[in-house]
């Protein structure tokens, strides 16, 4: 089968969105399917054609940004190209792009499935508010245009302002989720590096941005460090130039030299070094505040270490800690019950871990792999049957 995935940023960018399509596309790739990526060139270094885990990567030319979102003048030659090679399309959402390659899907008669990862909501402001109702509007032609629309979760898809318009379409498919443990050698390398030894350490993995809520973690420190003194974080991810976030980041700073001694950037981490990192925290947290985060696939990353993680009360993102029992929930944006949480959970750890095997059973690469290629031949074998049922003209 002749796969064709799209989606505005792929790897080496890192998101959860990214990371997501990656796994997706080896994964379907190790099925014996021939997978081609079509992104931008966001980064005028990266190849615009590169062949990466036995998947292609097609990259469109960047002419400039608007908020996150790239325009690329070539992105609709490619996509027509693509489209007539491909057997189906798999588009992943939110992406402005995607209307027109749904369009193209219905006009070449492939199949097309949205894989929708998440709301957009863009900081403050009235250019970002435009930016949301345009992208939310190229969104829901996608949506009406699309055979299938792939959903992590129940939860989230009955909670989605998108996927509510669109309940007839959505197939709910589990995230594809890897994690290898780590040596004891590294191990003991990652303490001694970031000198660990003593503390109870709070992780937190993310690019420092407007929706996961850095503040919220920030503000619970103080009440946290009074029931734990020996207590610190360690933030894994990019935190530096993040696209867009430049005023959030300066708007954090004072709260971050407040903490410097209990705060420590890591920056990116390879996946050698981000298992270490989830198997040294005593917990992890995923603070987002609002549906921009539908699921945080570091949740389970770190529960296969055998980390519990605290959430948000955010459809989609309380699904792990709630569906494994390893971790808890917490209120929006609340500090102070987020402060509680870590204090439960490093005075009592043991009774929020769970065996490995119970966490891999519910989410592999694998796993999704083989429900997506379910779902691509079921919707070609529609499509087939819709064809031969056409009456010719007389």
């Amino acid at each position: 089968m002749n796969i064709l995935i799209a989606l505005t940023y792929y790897r080496p960018h890192t998101s959860g969105l990214t990371i997501y399509a990656e796994r997706m596309a080896r994964g379907l790739a190790a099925r014996g399917h021939q997978v081609t990526v079509l992104t931008s060139q966001y980064d005028k270094t990266l190849p615009r054609l590169e062949q990466l885990d036995g998947v292609q990567v097609v990259r469109a030319p960047v002419l400039l940004r608007v908020s996150k979102g790239v325009i690329m003048p070539t992105f609709g030659l490619l996509a027509t190209r693509l489209a007539r090679w491909a057997d189906v399309l798999s588009l992943h959402l939110p992406q402005f792009d995607a209307a027109g390659l749904a369009a193209r899907g219905r006009l070449f008669r492939k199949p097309v499935a949205l894989t929708f990862h998440c709301d957009l909501q863009l900081p403050t402001g009235l250019f970002n508010r435009v930016v949301n109702q345009v992208v939310d509007a190229a969104n829901s032609v996608a949506g009406a245009f699309a055979d299938a629309i792939v959903s992590y979760t129940t939860d989230y898809a009955s909670h989605s302002t998108f996927l509510m318009r669109f309940q007839d379409k959505i197939c709910v498919i589990p995230p594809p989720v890897e994690m290898d443990l780590p040596e004891p050698a590294s191990l003991a390398a990652f303490r001694a590096r970031w000198n660990t030894d003593g503390q109870r350490i709070i992780g937190m993995a993310a690019r420092l941005a407007t929706e996961k809520g850095v503040e919220v973690l920030l503000n619970a420190l103080p009440r946290v460090l009074q029931e734990h003194p020996n207590t610190r974080v360690l933030y894994a991810g990019q935190y530096q130039n993040v696209l867009g976030e430049e005023e959030y980041a300066r708007r954090l700073q004072p709260l971050l030299d407040q903490h410097r001694e209990r705060w420590t950037f890591l920056g990116l981490l390879n996946p050698r070094e981000i298992a270490t990192f989830f198997s040294v925290c005593d917990t992890l947290v995923v603070p987002s505040l609002n549906s921009t985060e539908s699921f945080g696939l570091v949740q389970v990353e770190a529960m296969l270490c055998g980390t519990p993680s605290i959430a948000s009360n955010l459809p989609g993102v309380r699904v792990p800690p709630l569906s494994t029992g390893m971790g808890q929930v917490v209120p929006i944006g609340d500090s102070a019950a987020l402060a509680q949480a870590i204090n439960q959970i490093l005075a009592d750890r043991p009774r929020y871990v769970r065996p490995r095997a119970e966490i891999e059973a519910m989410y592999s690469t694998p796993h999704t792999a083989k429900l997506y290629e379910d779902l691509f031949n079921e919707l070609l074998a529609k499509k087939k049957q819709g064809e031969s049922n056409v009456k010719p003209a007389p």
